[in-house]
C-alpha cells in the first residue's frame, strides 16, 4: 500500500508555513496514510544560539510570513533563551507517535514555539506539552532522555537520507520497499496537491 511521507522538523519555520498546504491535501486524501518523518535540523545543544544564527532565524520568520501568511510571536526572542537544538522536539514527536499522537505533538510544539513564545528546545516545555495532549509526563520525560529514543530518531534520518531530502518541508512516497521524493521545500497547496495526485 502506498504511504505519503511528510519530512518535517517541528522547529522549522517553513514547515510551520506549510501547515495549510499539508492539511488541505490530507483532507483531499482521507484514505491515504501519512507518516511523519523527522528532519533533524540541529542536534542537541545546551549552548545559547549565537547572534548571527538568531538573526538568520528571525529573518526566516519574517520571510515565511511574507510568503505564506503564517504568524509568529516574536516575543520568543526576548522571553526565551534560544538554542539551535531541534532533536529534542523531533524525539518528542516520535514518542507521541507511539501513542498515535504524532500529529498532535507536532501541532502542539509548533503552536508553543511560534505563537506562545515557549521554547521546545527545553525538555520541560516538551514534557508540559506531552501532558497537555494526554500523555503521561513522567514516562514521557524518562523516554525523551533514553538513548533508545535517539536510536529511533536515527532511523528517520536514514530514511530521509535515502530519499535525498535536503530541504524541509519535503514530501515523499513509499510504495512497498521504494521511497522517493515528490516535493522538496515549501510550495502552495495547489502545487502539492497536483504533485501528490500524480504519484498516486
Amino acid at each position: 500500500m502506498k504511504e505519503l511521507l511528510y519530512v518535517v522538523d517541528p522547529m522549522c519555520s517553513w514547515c510551520w508555513g506549510f501547515g495549510e498546504s499539508i492539511a488541505r491535501v490530507r483532507a483531499e486524501l482521507p484514505d491515504v496514510p501519512w507518516r511523519l518523518v523527522m528532519g533533524g535540523l540541529a542536534p542537541d545543544s545546551d549552548d545559547p544560539m549565537d547572534e548571527e544564527t538568531a538573526k538568520y532565524v528571525q529573518q526566516a520568520w519574517h520571510a515565511v510570513t511574507a510568503q505564506t501568511g503564517a504568524q509568529f510571536n516574536h516575543d520568543f526572542w526576548t522571553q526565551c533563551t534560544p538554542r539551535r537544538s531541534t532533536y529534542p522536539a523531533c524525539r518528542a514527536v516520535m514518542l507521541a507517535g507511539q501513542e498515535g499522537k504524532a500529529q498532535e505533538m507536532l501541532s502542539a510544539i509548533q503552536q508553543a514555539y511560534y505563537l506562545e513564545a515557549r521554547n521546545p528546545s527545553d525538555p520541560e516545555t516538551l514534557t508540559a506539552l506531552a501532558e497537555e495532549i494526554g500523555m503521561n509526563p513522567n514516562s514521557f520525560s524518562t523516554a525523551l532522555a533514553d538513548p533508545k529514543t535517539q536510536a529511533l530518531l536515527q532511523e528517520d534520518f536514514s530514511l530521509r537520507r535515502s530519499m535525498k531530502v535536503t530541504n524541509f518541508p519535503s514530501v515523499g512516497l513509499r510504495d512497498g520497499k521504494d521511497s522517493r521524493l515528490i516535493i522538496s521545500g515549501w510550495c502552495d497547496a495547489e502545487t502539492l496537491s497536483a504533485a501528490v495526485h500524480a504519484e498516486l
